[in-house]
């Protein structure tokens, strides 16, 4: 009685994982066909980040056209400045900066 509960236990468990793994897969890939499929692009973007100390972050977001500093850390996040985002990485003034190709 105990082995056959035990061999269903040890068949069951297995597909149980492979079910969730199989849905978070699923869930993710379809997440990203369906905001491409309605033409929308995300909002925000992570522009950069840098490690700080342990557990704490920067992180320079860029949202609805202004780049924001946000200091993470496990308590959570504080804005700590925020400025419009340029247009692009080249002036097209100026040209590239010295050492880019």
């Amino acid at each position: 009685m105990m082995a056959t509960y035990l061999l269903k236990l040890a068949i069951i468990l297995p597909l149980l994982g492979l079910m969730i793994w199989g849905s978070l897969k699923l869930a993710k890939m379809m997440q990203g066909r369906l905001a491409a499929q309605n033409g929308e692009t995300r909002g925000i973007r992570l522009v950069e980040t840098a490690f700080v100390a342990p557990g704490i972050r920067l992180a320079v977001v860029e949202f609805r056209g202004r780049e924001i500093l946000l200091g993470c850390s496990r308590q959570g996040l504080t804005r700590l400045a925020e400025h419009e985002a340029p247009q692009s990485a080249i002036d097209p003034e100026v040209g590239p900066e010295v050492g880019i190709q």
